[in-house]
């Protein structure tokens, strides 16, 4: 089920009254079944998968609790092996199988191990990380294993964010699960407001600019140097906008019945004065998974400078494997290391820059990780590295061409008020917190807002159920 849809809106409304209704030794029970028929809306069979990774990972923590000395490690390692065994086997199979096939045919060989034709289960990724993350606390002694099987599997599956995160920690969500929850009306407007600012990203913003993207990757050799700029960079802000408009429905479902997500996102685009800046900013929820569980255990920053930059590039490789099975993600998760470690080397020259140039220097910073940032998501967007270079060259070498290929140059004027209307609302979120429109004290202003965003929703929203970026991941 995605959020974009009237189904959703149904099966939200439904979930909610119900949920303030029941007492509160049924509400789990309520969100279990929920967030089971929220999964098997998709691909029913596969909630068996899911399953499967639950029971094992369930007595996983139990069992690393009760045992002491290499015990400890042996259940731990056995609930990774699940759970990257079945990621491994569903989403990296193919792409592992195809490269063994070419390396064998480079010998003169024959690969007899069979193509699949696997279906890959929705937000694997996501309810994988998560879980790892539950049998990972518990050995480190940061969480205690949860007795009670139920409340451990609405930890995996609550179907706010079962799909496409934020990627939970336990000691965040499972205390959650076992407090009282009561109706607060504070906690509901704001959570429908959010649930409100992410539909507007996602149906106005996201889904108007995927028409001028698409349109100009699916046919990229019809399309001029500039129109393939302008489609990379409205591209990243889709895919920002796609993204953090699921995560801030889900933050705000959640926040409805009383469930606190952190936050996945805090405005990276066009407001990240660098790099770093930007990965702190950006997924956030997974940002920090990598490095708590993978930089960290590394070494991360501890062992000298070049095993920091090794650190770096394993961990953004790992970033880019983790979105999807192929070069280009690879290659798109590498130059994004390489952008990091790059911008660490010239630190010093980038602060003297700052202090001559102050304001002037953070506005083009700013400009030239945006653009940089764009540039590389061309990777991320296109089918195939070949798909890829072309593209890049053809910036680079000014390819010739029309802006408004198979567009109406009116329909682009749609594209550029989604643009500057996204910046101008969090450059005033981000510098100028005070000034409110849909939380402002005043009802006049509050309600104004409201109904503005609503009218811009219904007027310029797509609503073709666009499916969510992040979906496939």
């Amino acid at each position: 089920m995605v959020f974009n849809s009237l189904a959703f809106i149904g099966f939200f409304i439904v979930v909610t009254t119900l949920f303030f209704v029941l007492p509160q030794k049924f509400k789990w029970i309520l969100l279990l079944l929920a967030s089971c028929f929220f999964y098997m809306y998709f691909v029913p069979i596969y909630i068996l998968i899911l399953g499967f990774t639950i029971v094992v990972d369930y007595f996983a923590g139990i069992c690393i609790a009760k045992s002491e000395g290499k015990k400890r490690k042996i259940f731990l390692v056995c609930s990774l092996i699940a759970n990257i065994g079945v990621l491994a086997f569903f989403k990296y199979y193919n792409f592992l199988n195809g490269n063994v096939t070419l390396l064998l045919e480079d010998f003169g060989f024959k690969n007899r191990i069979p193509h699949l034709d696997i279906l890959l289960p929705i937000g694997l990724s996501f309810h994988t990380f998560q879980a790892m993350s539950y049998t990972i606390e518990v050995f480190r002694g940061n969480q205690k294993p949860e007795k009670h099987f139920g409340i451990y599997a609405l930890y995996v599956m609550f179907y706010p964010q079962l799909v496409a995160g934020p990627i939970e920690r336990p000691q965040n969500m499972l205390h959650q699960f076992h407090e009282k929850k009561h109706f607060d009306y504070d906690g509901v407007v704001k959570g429908l407001r959010l649930m409100l600012w992410g539909f507007i990203k996602k149906l106005v913003i996201a889904d108007r600019l995927a028409i001028y993207v698409d349109a100009v990757f699916n046919n990229a050799h019809f399309h001029s140097s500039i129109s393939m700029m302008i489609a990379a960079c409205f591209f990243r802000i889709q895919l920002y906008c796609d993204f953090s408009g699921y995560s801030d429905i889900a933050i705000g479902a959640a926040r409805v019945m009383g469930y606190n997500l952190m936050t996945n996102f805090r405005r990276p685009v066009l407001i990240s004065k660098g790099f770093r800046d930007l990965w702190q900013r950006w997924h956030i929820s997974l940002t920090t998974w990598l490095r708590d569980y993978l930089y960290f255990p590394l070494g991360g920053n501890r062992k000298g400078t070049f095993r920091t930059y090794v650190n770096m590039m394993i961990v953004f490789a790992i970033s880019g494997l983790w979105h999807g099975s192929s070069y280009n993600f690879i290659i798109w998760g590498l130059l994004n290391g390489i952008f990091l470690i790059s911008e660490r080397l010239l630190n010093p020259f980038l602060e003297k820059l700052h202090k001559l140039l102050g304001f002037t220097s953070n506005f083009f910073r700013c400009i030239t990780v945006f653009i940089l940032i764009s540039i590389t998501g061309i990777f991320f967007r296109t089918a195939t590295v070949s798909d890829a270079w072309y593209m890049i060259k053809s910036i680079f070498t000014l390819k010739r061409g029309g802006i408004f290929k198979g567009q109406p140059p009116t329909t682009f004027g749609y594209f550029a008020f989604a643009v500057v209307f996204l910046i101008v609302v969090e450059h005033f979120q981000e510098f100028y917190p005070n000034v409110r429109i849909i939380n402002n004290n005043n009802a006049v202003v509050r309600y104004a807002g409201y109904v503005l965003l609503l009218v811009l929703l219904l007027s310029v929203g797509v609503f073709n159920g666009g499916q969510f970026i992040y979906f496939q991941f």
